[in-house]
């Protein structure tokens, strides 16, 4: 519209009546709109990737060539008696038409490319987010044949011993389960739902070793949130150093608190440093949570282990979004 205004103007300013005038702007340029519309259109369904420069030169010097042949019958058919100003014209046309058509094609050109990078950004986005989630999937599931052997064999062990005591086990085992697959698709829970998990799994294991296993559990924010079946292979992993390898009742410290905008959880258990070493305490257990929370949160801070000469503390930290 700009353009045809200008065109009007031009032509009017050389003593051309505005009727002939107008008549010539907006032919011209109702012509060349659909000119620079082809030029669009062309380029949304095909954009070489090899010669392309060559490729939009050639689009754009026969789209212009046709549009002034068009454009050339419909003015000497409108003008009578113009037709040596329609002639005397014609290379102007041809290269403002040639400007024009050559514009539309960078700026389609520009238009597709972002809208294929948005496309392949979203499409990049995607993908990682499947395979982030295949992977939290696969890491919680190598968690589980650990324990459910353990328990199996302990229950194994309870049959012809203790019946009662077996089948209570089972019954646990078969709560604990039921919790873990009810947790698969969920993404966090509060604090007080891990912990219920979590005392299903102690109490099995208290099953196991008797009065040998104590826990001590000092929670301040239950309803923070937190990735599901966090707690369970760290509070797996503190049994296995602390329980395994010493003699004597042994405790199992958790405790949670809010510090500004994490949540921190210190599990700490005893350790017989003759008969365990504490630089092995981050097998599988620890590393497969570290690696679940940097995949959440993209951070590698969030697990850290200690230990002094006779317990060793594992801490988690749970950024919460307020």
């Amino acid at each position: 519209m700009v353009w045809a205004l200008a065109h009007f103007g031009i032509l009017y300013g050389w003593d051309m009546n505005w009727q002939t005038a107008a008549t010539d702007a907006i032919i011209t340029n109702l012509l060349l709109a659909g000119a620079c519309l082809l030029v669009f259109n062309n380029l949304r369904f095909y954009r070489p990737k090899k010669y392309a420069p060559f490729f939009l030169l050639a689009l754009c010097l026969a789209i212009t060539a046709f549009w002034l042949f068009v454009t050339d019958l419909v003015l000497r058919y409108l003008l009578k008696g113009q037709d040596s100003f329609i002639e005397a014209s014609r290379p102007v046309r041809f290269n403002i038409g040639f400007l024009l058509t050559g514009c539309s094609a960078m700026i389609s050109l520009l238009w597709y490319h972002a809208e294929e990078q948005q496309d392949n950004m979203q499409l990049k986005s995607e993908t990682e987010s499947i395979a982030k989630d295949a992977e939290l999937y696969s890491l919680r599931q190598q968690l589980q044949p650990h324990f459910l052997f353990n328990s199996l064999n302990s229950i194994s062990a309870l049959v012809v011993s203790d019946p009662e005591l077996s089948r209570k086990m089972i019954q646990q085992l078969s709560a604990f389960l039921r919790g873990t697959l009810n947790k698969e698709d969920k993404k966090n829970i509060t604090l007080s739902e891990e912990l219920i998990h979590l005392e299903l799994y102690l109490d099995i294991e208290k099953v196991r070793f008797g009065h040998r296993l104590q826990t001590i559990i000092d929670v301040q924010d239950k309803e923070a949130l937190i990735p599901p079946m966090i707690l369970q292979p760290i509070v797996e992993n503190a049994i296995k150093f602390g329980v395994y390898d010493t003699i004597g009742t042994v405790s199992i410290a958790i405790k949670a608190q809010r510090v500004n905008n994490d949540l921190v959880i210190n599990v700490r258990n005893p350790y017989d440093p003759e008969t365990a070493d504490p630089r092995k305490g981050t097998g599988f257990g620890l590393n497969s949570i570290r690696r679940r929370l940097f995949l959440i949160f993209s951070r590698n801070d969030l697990l850290t282990t200690t230990y002094d000469q006779l317990e060793f503390t594992t801490t988690v930290k749970i950024p919460q979004h307020d």
